[in-house]
């Protein structure tokens, strides 16, 4: 497992329909030292980005209402290089080739396919975190 200090300082967005996944998800990332905030749909999540940005954004894709694809397409166009440059993970059960390719084409960096292991989560939202990114 990573350092029990790896993204000490880092803030994540978790974005879930799934009460039980949500939590799972912030829980692993909490472990870590991570400052999470949780959103049950994109509309919180969207919310969410009015109380501080991100360096991570952790979404579902399967969501009812607007799915992970349409909110990642909305915050990559919303006004500001850091909305565009915002690092994102899509970590759904959606695990086709085709829905990866999706996934990336809507706006995400990376596609892990649930359940992801805490560890791969940690150590992707740990590499995605210390990227450059414009401001």
């Amino acid at each position: 497992m990573p350092n029990d200090d790896l993204l000490d300082g880092v803030s994540v967005l978790v974005v879930d329909d799934d009460a039980d996944a949500l939590e799972m998800l912030g829980e692993a990332l909490r472990r870590y030292k991570a400052e999470v905030s949780l959103a049950c749909s994109a509309t919180d999540a969207l919310c969410a980005f009015d109380q501080g940005m991100p360096h991570v954004l952790v979404s579902d894709i399967a969501m009812p209402g607007e799915d992970g694809y349409q909110l990642i397409r909305r915050i990559r166009r919303l006004p500001g290089a850091r909305f565009s440059a915002i690092p994102a993970v899509a970590v759904t059960a959606c695990a086709s080739e085709e829905d990866r390719r999706e996934a990336l084409d809507a706006g995400f960096q990376i596609h892990l396919t649930k359940p992801v292991p805490p560890d791969v989560l940690v150590r992707t939202v740990a590499d995605l975190a210390r990227q450059p990114q414009s401001t």
